[in-house]
């Protein structure tokens, strides 16, 4: 599943690829809005670790779970 994540002030996007269920991602994103810690910690596929301070964030993003299709379709 996609993943972007938009940042105030910055022309630029985070964006990844990670395994875990479009709940998951929406669950950890709304506790890390309502928590106290003020930051938001996710990882990709690759074993990067991405944390952004709740302050700055502008969106996130959340891709389909389904498997982008490869070649031609008929």
């Amino acid at each position: 599943m996609d993943i972007r994540i938009g940042i105030f002030n910055s022309p630029r996007e985070i964006g990844f690829e990670t395994s875990r269920p479009a709940t998951e991602i929406e669950e950890t994103v709304a506790a890390a809005l309502a928590g106290k810690t003020g930051y938001l910690k996710l990882s990709d596929d690759k074993g990067k670790v991405y944390i952004i301070p709740t302050a700055g964030l502008a969106y996130v993003e959340v891709g389909s779970e389904s498997s982008r299709r490869i070649g031609f379709v008929a």
